[in-house]
């Protein structure tokens, strides 16, 4: 049998850089204090900060509510791994 999920479109909620909500959750790669990973339907999207919570996980709705100070948000394109390759590993194939 098929799981159907029921997604929302992507969208971010940030409030004063402490926490928020985003909507359109695939799935969650990796999170700690000072990073979480996310696959969204807008791309892999990552989230760097300080005292990091993944408060609330609902994959379902593809929902995840965060708190802790958010310093940088960054989409990743869609085939580029979590740990890129150093210019010098690229630049020496």
């Amino acid at each position: 049998m098929e799981e159907k999920r029921t997604l929302s479109a992507h969208s971010l909620t940030l409030n004063n850089r402490q926490g928020g909500r985003i909507t359109g959750v695939r799935d969650v790669n990796s999170f700690d204090e000072k990073e979480i990973l996310l696959f969204t339907d807008a791309g892999k999207l990552v989230i760097k900060g300080e005292q990091l919570h993944v408060k609330q996980l609902n994959l379902e709705k593809g929902e995840v509510d965060l708190e802790g100070r958010v310093d940088s948000l960054t989409y990743l394109s869609k085939n580029t791994d979590k740990k890129e390759e150093s210019l010098l590993k690229r630049m020496f194939r």
